[in-house]
């Protein structure tokens, strides 16, 4: 067993056991915050990917505003709609519920970070999350498993030009109450505002040099997530488009507002953390509502020792293994001790510090006994042993790249390559194969696979036997696959075959 040891500081409890592919993938999305590639376009709240900084619009308002507006087709009666990512269709976008450009913006950034384990509907959840939390509002519990529609869900966002009773009767199909309608109205319009291109008929165009795109905006802190929509209403200094626009019909957050005297948001305005609290509870329910059938994991919440891209490669000149990843550890303690190879960054209100092992760095870990193999590790952290209560963190050296894998380029033919997998002996799987990330034809995330050739006479003496496959030179990057006793299995990290040598000639 392989022992590495970290002198830090930290404390939390297991949220799950690692592995597991799914939870793995969903814990990184939701808590690697800059790590996982989309936290950074909310920081700071102002950043607007698809346009000058003076345009008065912000990615954090577009993603709130999607999640909501994926979620509001649900029927909580007969279990149709809800967040499944329907709104990714041009159908759904092309209606008048769904008017302007926010939702096809939101949908191309958040979706590039969906993989097989995480759904194009859960990055939806995930980032309307971080919009709320890395703006200053609260956190919000993260489920995952949400699963991606097939097809556009029927009509049902609620309209501006509606009346009250339409506008009551929209949030309890979704599932909420008449106080419930009020208060997630009040938690979605915190930030951004109403565009003058899709709105002509609420909003002016405003000749605005720092609002190029003609934005009124719901409150005067519009990038930040706080109780002011709810004190300026009260005040009367608002100037939400949405409660003093100049065509009443379409003010429909003032009718929303006081459907119940103002009584909810005079409440909200007495108290930031009643609003906070709402928002998260309200918010939470929000993403989580999906169609029926759906079963949503366990709120996810951080490891605090979560090994990250473990990668194992047999070198077969010298029958051993090369070992190599990486290590986070969740919210350091003040005063920890500094250790080498590390990578910290923060995110909202959270640190997490990667500590970074590989052959290169640590010599011993570049001539594991291929033979003794490797099956867990653990890692001891300010003296006390980290190995999830006694499990251990299990690495599986069944299947893996092989260091003979190379490619090679003939003066005047195109590039080739061939990539060589070993497989422990006696582990006979059915199939060994390349896992190509891809997209399906309505673009759900998902993998192909390339079959590999298994050897035809393999050296009954070898800790490892090897699978091969010649192919053009490409640069897309593969995981390994296996067939096992008749359970799929993924191993390595994704790998492409630049990434080895050129082959001898």
């Amino acid at each position: 067993m392989l022992k590495l040891v970290l002198l830090v500081s930290l404390g939390a409890a297991n949220a799950y056991v690692w592995p597991s592919p799914q939870l793995d993938a969903l814990e990184a999305l939701r808590w690697d915050q800059d790590r996982n590639g989309i936290t950074g376009l909310v920081q700071p709240c102002d950043f607007f990917i698809f346009g000058p900084a003076n345009s008065g619009r912000s990615n954090a308002a577009d993603w709130i505003r999607t999640a909501y507006h994926d979620m509001a087709t649900h029927n909580s009666t007969d279990g149709t709609g809800g967040m499944d990512a329907s709104i990714r269709f041009t159908e759904e976008q092309a209606r008048p519920e769904d008017i302007g450009d926010g939702f096809s913006n939101s949908v191309a950034v958040l979706q590039a970070v969906s993989t097989r384990y995480i759904s194009i509907a859960d990055t939806l959840a995930v980032g309307l999350i971080l919009a709320v939390e890395n703006c200053g509002g609260p956190e919000i519990a993260f489920r995952g498993g949400r699963v991606d529609a097939v097809e556009p869900n029927i009509p049902g966002v609620p309209e501006p030009q509606q009346d009250l009773d339409s506008h009551i009767a929209s949030f309890s199909r979704q599932g909420f109450t008449q106080t419930e309608m009020i208060g997630l109205v009040a938690c979605g319009h915190t930030m951004g505002g109403v565009q003058h291109d899709p709105f002509p008929d609420i909003v002016p165009e405003l000749n605005d040099p720092n609002s190029t795109e003609s934005v009124v905006h719901f409150d005067s802190t519009h990038v930040n997530f706080d109780n002011n929509i709810a004190i300026e209403y009260i005040a009367g200094t608002t100037k939400n488009p949405l409660v003093v626009g100049f065509n009443d019909t379409t003010n429909s957050d003032k009718r929303i507002f006081g459907s119940d005297g103002n009584a909810t948001m005079q409440s909200f305005a007495n108290s930031p953390d009643l609003f906070a609290s709402t928002c998260a509870d309200l918010l939470g329910r929000m993403v989580d509502t999906v169609p029926a059938g759906v079963q949503l994991t366990d709120v996810i919440t951080p490891l605090p020792v979560k090994p990250a891209k473990l990668q194992l490669l047999f070198v077969g000149d010298t029958n051993t293994i090369q070992f190599s990843g990486e290590v986070r550890l969740w919210d350091l303690a003040e005063g920890a001790n500094p250790i080498d190879s590390v990578v910290t960054v923060s995110g909202g209100r959270h640190t997490a510090t990667w500590y970074i092992f590989d052959h290169i760095a640590t010599p011993a870990l570049a001539a594991l006994d291929a033979a003794a193999g490797i099956t867990s590790i653990h890692y001891t952290v300010d003296n006390k042993l980290e190995d999830q209560d006694g499990v251990g963190f299990a690495v599986a050296d069944d299947v893996m790249f092989s260091t003979s894998s190379c490619f090679t380029s003939d003066t005047g033919s195109e590039a080739t390559g061939i990539f060589h997998i070993a497989v422990r002996a006696g582990v006979d799987p059915t199939r060994v194969y390349l896992e190509q990330p891809t997209r399906d034809s309505v673009g759900r995330p998902t993998t192909s696979e390339i079959g590999l050739t298994p050897p035809t006479q393999p050296d009954s003496n070898a800790t490892y036997v090897i699978w091969s496959i010649q192919m053009p030179l490409v640069f897309t990057a593969f995981t390994v696959g296996a067939e096992i006793d008749g359970v799929k299995v993924t191993r390595g990290v994704l790998t492409s075959m630049i990434e080895f040598d050129q082959c001898p000639t």
